[in-house]
């Protein structure tokens, strides 16, 4: 089964559609390369989906631990680099919702550098990664 199907509505906008689950995400190309900015663009989405894969993985591991995650946030910055033009940085920065001690910390932090997309992105895309802990 496919896992999306894309479909090009027009004024370069398109609409993913999740099979498993019916979800639909708009993407607009952006107002640096002719869109409207109205929603994600394609490489906003590779950046948010690198910081969205992170904090899955570190929650799977603090349930793993009798932890809970929730209400931790990541602050997504996206760097474009041109000739090509194509990401060159994304920097995130996340919040931590949990008061932790230095080996969980430790332990959640080196977890979050496993998940897929950071494996699946090229090495030339640079990952600036901070941690807040409160």
């Amino acid at each position: 089964m496919a896992t999306s199907i894309v479909r090009y509505l027009g004024e370069l906008r398109t609409s993913s559609m999740h099979m498993q689950s019916g979800t639909e995400i708009l993407s607009d190309a952006p107002t640096d390369n002719q869109g409207k900015g109205e929603a994600f663009s394609p490489t906003d989405l590779v950046a948010n989906s690198l910081a969205t894969c992170m904090i899955t993985i570190m929650a799977i591991k603090a349930r793993d631990l009798d932890l809970e995650l929730k209400g931790t946030t990541a602050e997504v910055t996206k760097v474009m680099a041109v000739e090509p033009r194509r990401i060159s940085e994304i920097h995130i920065h996340f919040e931590m919702n949990l008061i932790a001690d230095a080996k969980t910390k430790t332990i959640l932090e080196r977890t979050a550098m496993t998940c897929p997309v950071h494996h699946s992105l090229h090495p030339d895309i640079k990952k600036v990664i901070s941690f807040n802990w409160k």
